[in-house]
């Protein structure tokens, strides 16, 4: 029951657990068992962010890519959260900040570090 996860993990999220933090993000970005609220869940990527989680690096680098969850839209942190995400192996990073590599979108346009990425 997706209403019951969102409570459990809301519970461990008050107590500051990372992936609890992660968890209810993409519950209310996506607006499962919970009311759908990007700046919500841009708040709780933060938090679990500010702890080195790599997936809310990359789910807050989306968001700031996209001006969405009432960030301003900023190419530039976006790659920066990417390349965090990165460090620590996330593939969806390593693949955006690729992008963004080859393209020069937030970061200086590089095609060997965008390949070897």
């Amino acid at each position: 029951d997706d209403r019951e996860a969102a409570r459990l993990f809301g519970l461990a999220a008050d107590q500051g657990n990372a992936k609890s933090l992660f968890n209810l993000g993409v519950m209310r970005a996506s607006g499962r068992g919970v009311p759908q609220n990007d700046a919500e869940a841009a708040r709780l990527f933060s938090l679990a962010a500010d702890q080195g989680d790599a997936y809310a690096l990359f789910n807050l680098g989306v968001l700031c890519a996209s001006g969405r969850g009432g960030l301003p839209q900023d190419d530039r942190e976006a790659a920066r959260l990417f390349g965090l995400a990165a460090d620590q192996g996330n593939a969806k990073s390593l693949f955006n900040l690729g992008v963004m590599r080859a393209s020069g979108r937030g970061v200086p346009q590089n095609d060997a570090e965008a390949a070897r990425l």
